[in-house]
């Protein structure tokens, strides 16, 4: 759709930039990953201000992962997530079949090597939102079949 060109046009730029300037050794370290992710972090807890700030405060983090599935998603790529699970043990795994990052990219298996640089700004959001209403997180993504991808968000307890 056109409103979303954009948004992927800025992300894709993004990866290139940030991929282009860093050296060699960098980017297959993870440097370059580890940039894109801070950089979502920090976009993921202003966004999540404006979208709660009329919002009651949630109940316990099962409703604030629900809001992230349902409300953030939506503002962020136009959908809800496809799926959420949870093992009720602070491990929720979110599932988007249809990403919107990556479906410009081949649906088989030839560009699985480029999918982390293409999520990192992804987990980053996602983490940068939570910490921003007080959850404390590692997200995680992977890919097994593009444009699917699975987003796996470890709550860390203090």
């Amino acid at each position: 759709m056109a409103h979303e060109a954009p948004f992927q046009l800025l992300h894709s730029e993004l990866i290139h930039y940030i991929c282009k300037t860093a050296d060699g050794a960098d980017s297959e370290n993870g440097r370059s990953v580890t940039k894109l992710e801070n950089m979502g972090f920090r976009v993921g807890q202003g966004l999540i201000e404006r979208l709660t700030k009329d919002t009651a405060r949630f109940k316990d983090e099962l409703d604030v992962m629900k809001f992230i599935c349902k409300d953030f998603w939506t503002c962020v790529f136009k959908k809800q997530i496809d799926n959420l699970r949870t093992n009720h043990q602070g491990i929720y795994v979110l599932q988007d079949n249809k990403f919107l990052l990556l479906c410009h990219m081949s649906a088989g298996k030839q560009y699985l090597e480029h999918a982390p640089k293409y999520l990192a700004f992804t987990c980053g959001l996602v983490r940068g939102a939570l910490s921003n209403m007080g959850v404390k997180s590692i997200v995680t993504a992977e890919v097994s079949v593009m444009p699917a991808c699975k987003f796996q968000v470890m709550i860390q307890k203090l």
